[in-house]
C-alpha cells in the first residue's frame, strides 16, 4: 500500500505539533517528521526514554532553554553525558562571577582571546579565572566527608547536584542540569569519567595525597558498579515496568551515546541474561556521515546486528537524522510539551475517564511529572539484576573458559 503525500497549509496549523505532522512532507524534513512522530507514539505509549547528550549544553545555555524542560515532564528514565556537560554546569552559580557565560564571533581572534584571558567554546565564551573558581569549588566539595568512599558516578554527580543546587538557590540563579536531576533523581551515567575537569579534580587531590602534601582523600570512583546500575535500569524497564519496553533519544555521537545503547549487549552476551530487548525505539541526531564508519554515525538499524535496538520494531520504530541537535531541540521539545498542554486542557473539561478514553496517548503523555526516580531505586534494581546473575550460574562459569587453552 502506498503512503499518499498529503500536507496542511502552514497557515491552518494551530500548534507545532500539527505543523511538524502536516508541513514537512519530505527530504531532511521528512527525516524531521519521522522523529517526531516516533517521539509522539513512544511517549503515548507510556514507554521510559533514556536520553544521551554530547556537546556544552551547559555552557551554551541549552539545557535551561530545552533540555530541562523535557527532564521535568517525568518521560526521561535516565541520562548519559560527559563529565565536561557536569563541570561546566556548575559556572552560573559561582558567587564570584554573577552570570558569566557571553556570546563571541565564531570567527574571532583567538590569540587576542587568549591574551585577555578568555575561554572559548565555538560561539560561547568566559573568563579563565571562572574554570580556575570552579576547579576550587570541585576540590573543596570532593574533600566532604560525604565523598570519602567509593562510589558509582552517578552518586558523585547525584551529591554535586545537590551542591550546585545550594549556589544556585545562594546566588539566585536558575536550577542547572545537576541540581534539576537531583530534585528529580534522574541518575546521570558518563562512560568516560576521566576526560573531563570534575575527574581532574579528583586527580589533583590523590596526586596531593601521594605526593604526602595532605593525609587522606578516599573517594574513588566504581566503574564496575556504575554499568552495573546501568544495566539494572534496562532490566528495570524491560522486565519491571509496564509498557515493558525502552525508547531511547541520542543527540550527538560519541562515548554517550554508545554508553547509553551498551546495556543490552552487556546483559544478554556478557551476563547471559535470557529474553534481554534492545530498545523498542531509537531516534538520533548526528552530525557524522554514516560513510565514515564511526560510532558516532551508526544508525539504529547498524545497531540491531548488535542486539541494541529490538530487530522486530526497528524498521517502524527508528530515525537516524544527520543534523545538528541544537537547531532542532527546541521545536522538538515544544511541540511535545504543547501536546501535553493540550490534553492537560481536555483533562480539565471532560475528566480522566473521557479523555483516556477518547484518546489513549493522553495517559502516557500525562504520567506524573515527578517522573521514575530510578536514582532512588537503584539498590532494589541492581539487587534484583544480582540474582539474575546468581540464577544464571551455570551459564557465567562456562564463559570463563577458552578453549582451546591461552598460550
Amino acid at each position: 500500500m502506498r503512503d499518499k503525500v498529503k500536507v496542511r497549509r502552514v497557515d491552518e496549523c494551530a500548534s507545532l505539533d500539527e505543523l511538524i505532522k502536516n508541513c514537512f512532507p519530505a527530504f531532511g524534513g521528512a527525516f524531521l517528521r519521522r522523529i517526531y512522530t516516533i517521539l509522539d507514539r513512544a511517549i503515548g505509549m507510556g514507554c521510559p526514554l533514556t536520553l544521551a547528550i554530547s556537546g556544552p549544553v551547559t555552557v551554551s545555555g541549552q539545557h535551561q532553554a530545552w533540555l530541562i524542560p523535557l527532564l521535568e515532564t517525568g518521560w526521561i528514565g535516565y541520562l548519559s553525558t560527559t563529565d565536561a556537560v557536569c563541570y561546566h554546569d556548575g559556572h552560573r552559580s559561582l558567587k564570584a562571577h554573577g552570570d558569566p557565560i557571553f556570546e563571541v564571533p565564531m570567527w574571532t581572534d583567538d590569540g587576542a582571546l587568549r591574551e585577555e584571558g578568555t575561554i572559548r567554546v565555538t560561539d560561547m565564551a568566559f573568563d579563565e579565572k571562572v574554570l580556575f573558581d570552579q576547579d576550587r569549588f570541585l576540590t573543596a566539595a570532593l574533600q566532604r566527608a560525604e565523598f570519602q568512599h567509593s562510589m558509582t558516578g552517578t552518586e558523585l554527580r547525584y551529591r554535586l547536584g545537590a551542591l550546585y543546587g545550594e549556589q544556585e538557590r545562594a546566588t539566585g540563579v536558575e536550577p542547572g542540569l545537576l541540581s534539576t536531576c537531583h530534585r528529580l533523581a534522574i541518575p546521570i551515567l558518563v562512560g568516560a569519567p576521566a576526560d573531563g575537569s570534575v575527574f581532574l579534580n579528583s586527580m589533583k587531590l590523590w596526586a596531593m595525597k601521594q605526593a604526602g602534601l595532605i593525609e587522606d582523600y578516599r573517594f574513588e570512583l566504581d566503574m564496575h558498579a556504575e554499568v552495573f546500575e546501568a544495566c539494572a535500569y534496562h532490566r528495570w524497564g524491560l522486565f519491571d515496568n509496564p509498557p515493558f519496553a525502552l525508547g531511547t533519544v541520542i543527540l550527538g555521537g560519541g562515548v554517550p551515546k554508545n554508553f547509553n545503547l551498551q546495556p543490552e549487549p552487556a546483559l544478554s552476551q556478557v551476563l547471559g541474561i535470557p529474553e534481554v530487548r534492545g530498545y523498542e525505539f531509537d531516534v538520533q541526531m548526528v552530525t557524522a556521515p554514516v560513510t565514515d564508519g564511526s560510532l558516532s554515525s551508526c544508525p539504529p538499524a547498524e545497531a540491531v546486528t548488535w542486539g541494541k535496538v529490538d530487530k522486530d520494531t526497528y524498521q517502524q520504530a527508528t530515525e537516524s537524522m544527520q543534523a545538528d541537535y541544537s537547531t532542532l531541540m527546541p521545536f522538538i521539545v515544544k511541540a511535545l510539551l504543547d501536546k501535553r498542554a493540550n490534553f492537560e486542557n481536555k483533562l480539565a473539561k471532560i475528566g480522566e475517564m473521557a479523555l483516556f478514553e477518547s484518546d489513549a496517548a493522553a495517559r502516557g503523555y500525562l504520567r506524573p511529572r515527578e517522573g521514575y526516580r530510578l536514582f532512588g531505586q537503584r539498590e532494589e534494581l541492581c539487587r534484583r539484576l544480582r540474582l539474575d546473575v546468581e540464577k544464571n550460574r551455570e551459564w557465567l562459569l562456562k564463559s570463563m573458559i577458552y578453549s582451546p587453552k591461552m598460550q
